[in-house]
């Protein structure tokens, strides 16, 4: 019925339908079959920060992101994001770190922080907020594996700054290096942008789209890119972040 009366009448039809815990459509495919697009609104209830996504369109990419944030007008399109999620940023401070992520086709760098404390706990905790739980686990163990570093008797807590969720693996680079700060209590050069996949072995994976991650970066003014095409491995480019020696 609303497919008919939109094109008889010619006019935008809007259905809202249930959303699951995952974020997939509730119930049948009916839904998403009838449209022509498929559109959500992400973010954290208590942020300020909403991004709008389409799963599905057949008149266009589904790959673009649109990111918005609540004024007391309503929402208001931001036209900088990577300014934005910068904009509270204490520098010099250990645990801090920023990642050039992409959203959709656009670069967005954001801030990671981690803090790393001694246990009271029989297991450690692993609390990461914006960034895939099962990705802060596999980091800590690779740290833990091929640093010596002796993470099982620390809690790790990881978030990333204003309410943005980072589901790509070219955020574990950044999760790293800020968990690797916080622990040696050592902070990194504030014109520091990183991106990398980081592997079971400790290797440092190129990641999708780099020259726009990096001329994203250097745009807002971030002279040292650590990325897979520099450092091949974890080791060398927490040593090189950190001047361990």
């Amino acid at each position: 019925m609303a497919t008919r009366l939109a094109k008889r009448e010619k006019i935008p039809v809007f259905l809202v339908g249930h959303v699951t815990k995952e974020g997939a459509i509730a119930g049948p495919k009916i839904l998403e079959h009838m449209v022509d697009t498929v559109i959500s609104l992400e973010g954290d209830r208590f942020g300020q920060f909403r991004l709008l996504r389409a799963t599905k369109n057949r008149f266009g990419a589904t790959d673009e992101v649109g990111v918005f944030e609540m004024a007391d007008q309503g929402l208001k399109e931001v036209v900088n994001p990577s300014q934005l999620f910068l904009k509270q940023r204490v520098e010099k401070v250990p645990g801090s770190v920023v990642v050039a992520t992409m959203e959709g086709t656009r670069p967005v760098l954001a801030e990671i922080q981690a803090l790393v404390v001694p246990t009271q706990l029989a297991i450690p905790r692993r609390i990461g907020q914006g960034i895939d739980y099962q990705r802060l686990q596999l980091i800590s163990a690779v740290l833990t594996k091929r640093l010596g570093w002796p993470l099982s008797t620390f809690d790790i807590f990881v978030n990333v700054v204003g309410g943005l969720k980072i589901k790509e693996p070219a955020a574990d680079l950044g999760v790293g290096l800020a968990i690797a700060s916080s622990f040696k209590n050592i902070a990194l050069d504030p014109k520091t942008a990183v991106f990398g996949e980081i592997g079971l072995l400790g290797e440092i994976r190129r990641v999708s789209q780099p020259h726009q991650r990096i001329k994203e970066a250097k745009r807002l003014g971030f002279a040292k890119i650590v990325s897979p095409e520099k450092f091949p491995s974890v080791s060398r480019a927490i040593k090189n972040c950190l001047k361990t020696s």
